[in-house]
């Protein structure tokens, strides 16, 4: 029996025409913009009421990657609004815009509970690729069903993509800086196997393990310890005494940017030692991306202030805004909260523990007392401003200030 032919494959569709963007724009503002973010962005980041001041980064929430996925989705809904839209797990890493885009109607084909199976998906259906972008095994399948695709995959992703095939092509093992159970690292392991699979790629989440790759490319080891230590974290047929010997760097767009330097660095080290001084088996190309370094950046110049606490808003899965943790938290007590509801009282904070990987209750005399109290906040590349505007009224009304108050300071 033959096999079915495989559906041809939809033609492209203009989704930004002025006449959808027009309205989109308006309805993307009413869900995420905040008059009160922008009058404290518009004093310098900073507020104070009283005894109490909020300072605002200078750069912080959605980023230009952010903003035109979400612009697709929602233009995806009104061009495509007789027919069925799903998308592969989430469009951004935030509870509150994937809230949204599911009351739009908007279904899940990808993850735990999906909406639909990929084998069911039929040329009628659309299909949303998120920020992050997804493997290329998952396009493929996507293409195979003739579903009409809407990729919303942030350019600097792709940028990663295009370093890591390039390294394939010159039989160079991509060692990739990122978490290999977040989706975009996933998505840019499955390009760096190379079109025909032959290429290899190694994802090391930090320096200890960095530090192990460079002791392994030196002075060698078990082969066996080593495979079983980064188990699910490389390429199939994966040899470390065979694909670590010319090595190219590459690493998730959204990790730390200082720790994703040092790493650079001493695997650079590692292979001049090994090499007699020669750094031609190193490949390096930065691929952090702009937004996350302006968000990072823009925190350790809030830091040069003395604050009472940070509260970092974002959602807890969002790796960007868990390196704007990391950098608060070696200064100040800092809170990861997911929304202003996190804020219970003036000393319970409901909060992710990035340690132990859960939500934790915490208690904080930080905001007590009469005296003046500087609270710093920032946000993710995936936060929209509505929530920091929440967060923002939060802490004044626990100080004693009313949401009126706020709005005509």
């Amino acid at each position: 029996m033959s096999s079915s032919p495989t559906p041809a494959r939809p033609s492209r569709v203009n989704l930004r025409r002025p006449e959808v963007m027009e309205l989109v724009q308006a309805e993307v503002e009413n869900h995420y913009q905040s008059e009160i973010v922008e009058k404290v962005r518009s004093r310098a980041g900073r507020l104070t009421i009283g005894n109490t001041t909020i300072r605002l980064a200078q750069a912080f929430g959605f980023c230009y990657g952010v903003e035109r996925a979400i612009d697709l989705a929602y233009a995806a809904r009104r061009v495509f609004e007789d027919r069925e839209i799903y998308l592969i797990g989430e469009i951004i890493h935030n509870p509150e815009v994937n809230r949204q885009l599911q009351e739009m109607g908007i279904k899940n084909v990808d993850g735990p509970h999906p909406d639909k199976e990929i084998k069911d998906l039929t040329p009628e259906d659309v299909v949303i690729v998120p920020a992050f972008g997804t493997t290329a095994e998952m396009m493929a399948r996507l293409h195979e069903r003739g579903c009409q695709v809407i990729d919303t995959t942030c350019g600097d992703v792709m940028t990663v993509w295009k370093r890591v095939r390039k390294y394939a092509d010159e039989g160079v093992t991509s060692i990739i800086h990122g978490k290999s159970y977040h989706e975009e690292t996933k998505a840019t392991a499955s390009r760096a196997t190379g079109p025909d699979g032959r290429g290899h790629y190694l994802v090391v989440l930090d320096l200890e393990e960095t530090d192990y790759v460079c002791r392994y490319m030196e002075q060698g080891g078990d082969r066996e310890d080593f495979l079983k230590k980064f188990a699910n974290a490389y390429s199939e047929g994966f040899d470390p005494d065979r694909d670590l010997i010319r090595i190219g760097v590459a690493n998730q767009t959204t990790m730390l940017k200082s720790e994703t330097e040092e790493m650079q660095r001493r695997l650079g080290e590692s292979v001049r030692r090994r090499d007699g001084g020669s750094t031609e088996n190193f490949k390096l190309f930065e691929t952090i991306c702009g937004a996350t370094q302006e968000r990072q950046d823009a925190l350790h110049e809030l830091l040069k202030e003395p604050m009472n606490l940070l509260l970092v808003v974002g959602g807890y899965n969002s790796s960007n805004t868990s390196q704007l943790v990391k950098i608060g938290g070696k200064q100040l007590p800092s809170f990861f909260i997911r929304d202003a509801d996190c804020l219970q009282s003036l000393e319970e904070i409901v909060h992710y523990d990035l340690a132990r990987k859960q939500e934790v209750t915490s208690y904080s005399d930080a905001l007590l007392g009469e005296g003046p109290v500087s609270v710093g906040i920032t946000a993710g590349a995936s936060c929209p401003n509505n929530l920091i505007e929440q967060t923002i009224l939060k802490v004044f009304s626990l100080r004693g200030v009313p949401p009126e108050a706020v709005s005509a300071a």
